[in-house]
């Protein structure tokens, strides 16, 4: 059963029902789950993160104008502040986030057994893909999980749920095409995300939740869906992003564009022409776009095996309009730096539908 968004959000202190003694309340920059009886958490809350025993699980956001030098030289002033709000002051965990509470997205489903329901927070402008090198210089944008299930999982079972919650937002992000700003590759969340599950410890025990498990599953589309929800109300731009800002965020900017296709002795063109051609041309948009993408796979040698010569598929990949590019032709075409089925793209683009 889905929770709508807008049904489910209530502001006061006498919260929405999540299971028996347990509710989750939602007060200026805190949401909170909140119980009478102590649950069972695995966390990595900056705050009492770990497996603990707590009665409550709060999401605080960090008040517009709040300073970054207080926040990371006391961030329990900020924690217990905003913990009192809701009228707690003991046995809790706590995340903190730059997203807007009020911005949170929340979805469940349930089971006759068990039942999974996950609140997000979310923004990525800040996206990374893990794995990568990151010169950090600021720190903006996180995504913030509770996974609430009404049932009772073993430890690893709680393990696994918070892996199967973390893939799911990345699988979000990857719906979204969210790239990482240090490398322009795919992202797989921001540099502060974290994740906590939380369990009442009643009825059946619960062993698996993986992706294909009957508790993964829940977990997985409630995530999936939640941090969807909660990226686009923290930042409706994800949804309607132009050609030219997509591949902006591949590290490939109009000026880089309009500079390197320059080189091609005849092909000088500024980046406001460019972009005009671009824009004229809703297909040469979407060829340059699919350009792109087959680019994410020739730089992680992901192309598919069903042709032997690559080179001659690249040189072929300009056939757009009738028009085949061949580098011999272009006096400085090896001078430029783009990947090479944009290479191609931009080139055809440039000499053939700018007219």
């Amino acid at each position: 059963m889905r929770v709508a968004l807008k049904s489910s959000r209530r502001t006061g202190l006498d919260g929405l029902d999540l299971a028996d003694g347990v509710k989750l309340v939602v007060k200026e920059n805190v949401l909170a789950v909140i119980s009478q009886c102590p649950l069972k958490t695995v966390s990595s809350a900056i705050f009492n993160g770990g497996g603990k025993q707590v009665k409550a699980v709060l999401n605080v956001g960090v008040p517009e104008g709040y300073s970054d030098h207080l926040l990371h030289l006391d961030p329990m002033h900020l924690i217990t502040s905003s913990a009192a709000k809701v009228d707690v002051t003991q046995d809790y965990l706590a995340m903190v986030t730059a997203a807007k509470i009020k911005n949170y997205a929340l979805f469940q489903k349930k089971t006759p057994e068990f039942s999974v329901t996950v609140a997000a927070t979310a923004g990525c402008s800040h996206g990374e893909s893990s794995g990568e090198e990151m010169d950090v210089q600021e720190i903006a944008g996180t995504i913030n999980i509770i996974v609430f299930i009404d049932g009772k999982p073993t430890d690893s079972c709680m393990v696994a749920a918070l892996i199967t919650a973390t893939e799911a937002k990345s699988a979000a992000l990857h719906d979204f095409d969210v790239r990482s700003r240090y490398t322009g590759d795919l992202a797989t969340g921001s540099i502060t995300d974290s994740v906590t599950v939380v369990s009442t410890g009643k009825g059946r025990t619960l062993e698996l939740a993986g992706p294909a498990s009957k508790v993964g599953k829940l977990v997985g589309v409630c995530t999936r869906k939640a941090v969807a929800q909660a990226l686009l109300a923290q930042e409706p731009i994800w949804e309607c992003r132009t050609v030219l800002y997509r591949l902006k965020e591949r590290h490939l900017p109009l000026a880089k564009l309009a500079s390197e296709v320059s080189k091609i002795e005849g092909l000088a063109v500024t980046s406001q022409r460019l972009a005009e051609i671009i824009r004229a041309n809703s297909s040469a948009a979407v060829w340059l776009l699919a350009a792109a993408k087959m680019d994410d796979d020739y730089n992680k040698n992901f192309l598919p095996a069903d042709f032997d010569n690559w080179t001659q598929v690249i040189e072929g990949f300009a056939d757009f309009a009738k028009h085949k590019i061949d580098p011999s032709e272009f006096t400085n075409y090896d001078m430029v730096d783009l990947p090479p089925f944009v290479k191609q793209a931009l080139i055809a683009i440039v000499k053939y539908c700018s007219s």
